[in-house]
């Protein structure tokens, strides 16, 4: 079990089971959502539990998806699919230990320019 909260601590989760390896989106949708890159996981929605779900606000970043944010103190939580069975957790607002390391960049083509990516994992153009 793996727990987790925004900043304030209004929302609240818990995700079972162990966290698939995360993976960092460099597109530029994450990039002004999150203030830099996204680091997530992606997990069965069957295995996220929500409290202070009344505290959770979510935007539509594009037909296909949306992002889910605190009310309260506007930390980015979730990234979800509209079609699917799985939900991207932010791996900044897990509790320490994830027992995660870093797998893939995606978006790469998309980055920022003030940074450079030199982890040597592998960096998906798209």
């Amino acid at each position: 079990m793996h727990k987790g909260s925004c900043l304030c601590g209004a929302v609240r989760f818990d995700v079972a089971g162990d966290l698939p390896p995360p993976n960092a989106c460099h597109c530029s949708i994450c990039r002004k959502q999150s203030g830099h890159f996204w680091a997530s996981t992606d997990v069965p929605r069957a295995a996220l539990t929500l409290w202070g779900e009344e505290n959770l606000r979510w935007y539509d970043s594009s037909a296909k998806a949306r992002r889910g944010f605190c009310g309260s103190c506007g930390a980015p939580l979730f990234f979800a699919p509209v079609t699917g069975d799985w939900i991207a957790v932010a791996m900044g607002a897990f509790d320490a230990p994830t027992d995660a390391r870093l797998a893939l960049h995606i978006f790469v083509a998309d980055k920022g320019d003030y940074y450079e990516i030199a982890d040597g994992l592998p960096q998906n153009p798209q």
